[in-house]
């Protein structure tokens, strides 16, 4: 009984507008049913026309009652479960959206120099990478991570990957750099979630300083996505609905306000056209914090409304942590219910299971009222 449990009863209401058949033809035997509801009525009037032979008043009236509606209610339930064992016996599918265990998750991280400030114990960037190596952690098996990490420019440092262990040094690595591009930070992360796609995000790293002081290279295993992509005729992307790509999500933590880079609300925009959700965290306060960085000193101070704008923008949701342990509680949320997938499954089980319900209901109220079965 594996199956049974297995079957996403929650979400029954999802079948029926893409409900399809293997064997449609097997169908043609509903027919059967209104020849059934014919065939009970000339029984129950050949009963009736036997019960006016006999003498007695009170027989007569016991025939009659036994045509109230009470009684008819178990034959209707048995005739349902029929029908609904034929619909079985056609084998019926449908596209539902479940939990995926194959999806994507890219982790788009901010390493800015503001990340070194400390009103976040024992800093900002600390707590920000025991909080992502956490929900590395807790990820089941088959969900692939990523991880993306920006600061001026913006750079993939973990491919897409199941290795644990690879994504916990990927997240050691971080080096933090001057500036802050949300914007260049969201399109390399579509640009791993979609390879095949030119975003620019070369272009944009090269204008942006790309390699500042050499402190990209020292994340070791990251590279450009632009730079590993295959050379090909461009194609014109058509936009999809926001929200609606479901194999693949971007979670963003950022604890500062743009300041180079693309223009985040437009790689929102680009994101909502290949239908990516963009979750959102803004770490921090907003009132900002005094942090010392480079020989410069600079106030990180959280751009809320650009974060909210991005989630809305996605049908993402935006979430605002103060704490290392309001980060961890948010990473957590997001993992039970980020990555969902459409698969075409067969649901037989729910009519088959449907039917035995109303045939045990049948029978329960048959021997109930009348003392014996329908």
């Amino acid at each position: 009984m594996s199956w049974f449990k297995d079957i996403p009863w929650s979400r029954w209401h999802e079948f029926a507008p893409s409900l399809t058949f293997q064997w449609p033809e097997l169908l043609w035997l509903l027919l059967t049913g209104p020849l059934l509801v014919l065939m009970y009525v000339l029984i129950l009037r050949r009963r009736r026309k036997n019960a006016l032979r006999y003498a007695s008043l009170g027989i007569i009236k016991q025939a009659a009652g036994a045509v109230t509606f009470r009684r008819h209610i178990p034959p209707i339930l048995l005739l349902a479960a029929l029908m609904l064992l034929i619909v079985g016996m056609a084998r019926p599918t449908a596209l539902v959206s479940l939990p995926s265990n194959r999806a994507t998750v890219i982790l788009a991280m901010d390493v800015s120099g503001s990340m070194r400030a400390a009103d976040v114990k024992p800093s900002r960037i600390a707590a920000a990478e025991k909080a992502a190596k956490d929900y590395v952690k807790d990820q089941p098996k088959g969900v692939l991570i990523g991880i993306v990490a920006f600061a001026a420019t913006a750079l993939l440092v973990q491919n897409p990957t199941t290795d644990r262990a690879a994504l916990a040094a990927a997240i050691d690595r971080f080096e933090l750099q001057r500036g802050t591009a949300v914007g260049s930070g969201i399109l390399m992360s579509l640009s791993t979630i979609f390879p095949q796609e030119d975003f620019q995000i070369t272009r944009i790293n090269a204008e942006a300083g790309y390699g500042y002081g050499g402190g990209w290279r020292r994340f070791g295993g990251g590279s450009p996505l632009g730079e590993r992509r295959q050379d090909g005729p461009k194609k014109k992307h058509v936009p999809v609905e926001p929200g609606s790509y479901k194999n693949a999500v971007i979670i963003l933590l950022t604890d500062g306000a743009t300041t180079t880079g693309y223009d985040p609300i437009e790689a929102a925009r680009t994101a909502s056209e290949y239908g990516v959700r963009v979750y959102t965290v803004g770490f921090g306060t907003t009132k900002g914090n005094i942090v010392g960085f480079g020989g410069f000193s600079m106030r990180a101070q959280l751009d809320e409304d650009s974060l909210k704008k991005i989630a809305d923008m996605t049908r993402g949701r935006y979430f605002h942590a103060t704490t290392g342990e309001d980060l961890k509680q948010i990473y957590g949320n997001l993992g039970k219910q980020l990555v969902v997938e459409t698969k075409e499954m067969e649901i037989t089980a729910f009519f088959a299971a449907a039917a035995a319900l109303l045939m045990m209901l049948a029978a329960t109220l048959s021997l109930f009222w009348f003392g014996r079965l329908a």
